[in-house]
């Protein structure tokens, strides 16, 4: 007799078991998500005005930041290679070098390619230093552009988280006081819960506020920094002093 081989079985118990596992762990993560929206709009709600109001200053102050952080990044005030290579064809007797070295979109570019073109084209020293002075100002004016509203949201924020604290109280002894003799914990509980959590979202706005203050600070500092040491490079050079005297001694005796 001829044997009839016989079909493969296929096991479906695992693959539903798999099936019904992944399931059952996308519920848990979804009940779990949900509980904690919940969770949130329940401390918004118990914190009050005051958490609204946090809250507003936390958006505000985060946007704030992404715009700081955009201009930063492309305008690059802190990118100094350019600079460095024009400074040293600059210092060795390479005006037109230096100057075509530099980035013509960069800010800080710009103003020490000002400043090249002044003393190459001999213009007055006076009026050359104070124009670059205006430049050099307005350039860190609009690094700064937005930093105070972060500097007062970074101190304001634990103050208002102090008031609600306050508050909170304030509601907590009202309870006790209209309880009487029979005071319950359970009666005070929202109140103290309200001045906890103030305080602690008034610190949770103020501490990253004022980070990203002091950062963004620093960088209008270092850009500052920049401006000053490049463009004072740029007029003691001796080299270019020199050539400039053997110029204008040139130009005096054919004058002559």
């Amino acid at each position: 007799m001829v044997g009839i081989p016989q079909q493969p079985v296929i096991h479906s118990a695992p693959v539903d078991s798999i099936n019904a596992n992944d399931l059952s762990r996308q519920l848990i993560d979804s009940d779990s998500l949900s509980a904690s929206a919940d969770q949130l709009v329940r401390m918004i709600e118990i914190g009050g005005p005051v958490v609204w109001i946090l809250i507003a200053l936390s958006v505000f102050s985060l946007s704030i930041i992404f715009i700081k952080l955009w201009q930063f990044a492309v305008i690059k005030p802190e990118s100094c290679r350019d600079i460095a290579v024009s400074l040293s064809k600059w210092r060795s007797h390479d005006p037109a070098g230096a100057i075509q070295a530099l980035h013509s979109q960069r800010p800080v570019s710009g103003i020490i390619r000002y400043a090249m073109q002044g003393i190459t084209q001999q213009q007055d020293p006076h009026l050359l230093q104070e124009e670059l002075s205006r430049q050099a100002s307005h350039l860190v004016n609009q690094l700064r552009a937005l930093l105070r509203p972060l500097e007062v949201i970074a101190s304001l924020s634990p103050l208002l988280g102090l008031m609600g604290t306050v508050l909170g109280m304030i509601v907590a002894f009202q309870q006790m006081e209209a309880a009487g003799s029979n005071v319950n914990p359970a009666v005070l509980s929202g109140g103290i819960w309200q001045a906890l959590l103030t305080t602690a979202v008034g610190l949770a706005v103020a501490i990253p506020v004022a980070t990203a203050h002091s950062v963004l600070e620093r960088k209008a500092e270092r850009c500052a920094m920049l401006i000053n040491d490049s463009v004072t490079q740029v007029f003691t050079c001796p080299l270019v002093q020199s050539e400039a005297k053997t110029v204008s001694l040139r130009e005096h005796s054919r004058a002559a």
